[in-house]
């Protein structure tokens, strides 16, 4: 079984989808794919569809979408198959769980990946660690379970997710720029601080990479442009850390530029005190 929850809900049998077409039992397969070889408590699946006021049908009915989800488990294997689809879908005390190897799910690798680029990046492996967090964030096929229905167990999973791939861009991004990528990542800076108004890690991305381009004036227009939101939404200043950074580009400090050697802390957090 294959299975993908970065972007569109996808699951396959011998290259035959099981993904149900009704809501419901798609939050059901959801939830279990999340947890590969884990039993998710009853109490929790009934919570994930119906919330804290669950019909008094809802054992029944949730046990209807578990055979839904066999049926189509056991079409997809085929007669053949050496086991069974409870076998793969498998009833346990208080619970289910999907009995299949952690790897058929796609955030297996990505979070393979992403540990492996951040350590990569810790240890001065710049190289090393742009590719791996650029496969991992390649894996992602658009917002997690953009399809699916989200309940409040889902919607914290997604939120776990989004979060995690938002600080792998980032990540991803400090190691570009110590590789001296500043040009090539304006544009993708330019949108993702559209995108997160507030997120002031990315708009100190933005500003070095527009200053190491030559383009001091429009890092500095980022920076005042950041600094009005904040006021103006949120009543408070930037951050200690990104007014040294503004500081350091009206004082031209050397530092800024790119410099031979490994720089292993990110944009960011060069500027903490």
């Amino acid at each position: 079984m294959e299975i993908q929850v970065l972007g569109p809900l996808c699951a396959a049998v011998n290259g035959e989808s099981i993904v149900p077409s009704a809501g419901k039992p798609r939050q059901v397969l959801a939830l279990l794919a999340l947890y590969p070889r884990r039993v998710m408590p009853v109490s929790t699946m009934m919570e994930e569809i119906w919330g804290t006021e669950p019909p008094q049908s809802a054992m029944t009915t949730l046990q209807t979408y578990i055979l839904q989800l066999r049926r189509g488990l056991a079409t997809a294997m085929g007669p053949d198959a050496p086991g069974d689809a409870k076998d793969v879908l498998a009833t346990r005390h208080g619970g289910y769980l999907l009995q299949i190897p952690p790897e058929s799910v796609d955030t297996h690798a990505y979070e393979r990946l992403v540990a492996e680029g951040q350590e990569a990046f810790e240890e001065g492996e710049d190289t090393r660690a742009a590719r791996c967090l650029r496969r991992a964030l390649d894996l992602w096929q658009g917002p997690a379970l953009v399809d699916v229905r989200l309940g409040p167990v889902l919607e914290i999973e997604v939120m776990r997710l989004e979060e995690s791939r938002l600080v792998t861009v980032e990540r991803r991004i400090d190691a570009d720029l110590r590789l001296g990528r500043h040009t090539e990542l304006i544009a993708e800076l330019a949108d993702l601080i559209a995108r997160h108004p507030q997120h002031e890690g990315l708009h100190a991305q933005a500003m070095v990479a527009l200053y190491r381009s030559g383009r001091q004036a429009s890092a500095l227009d980022v920076f005042r442009k950041l600094r009005e939101g904040l006021i103006e939404g949120l009543g408070v200043e930037p951050s200690p850390q990104l007014q040294r950074l503004h500081q350091a580009m009206l004082a031209v400090d050397p530092e800024l530029d790119v410099t031979a050697g490994p720089r292993r802390g990110s944009t960011f957090d060069r500027y903490a005190a």
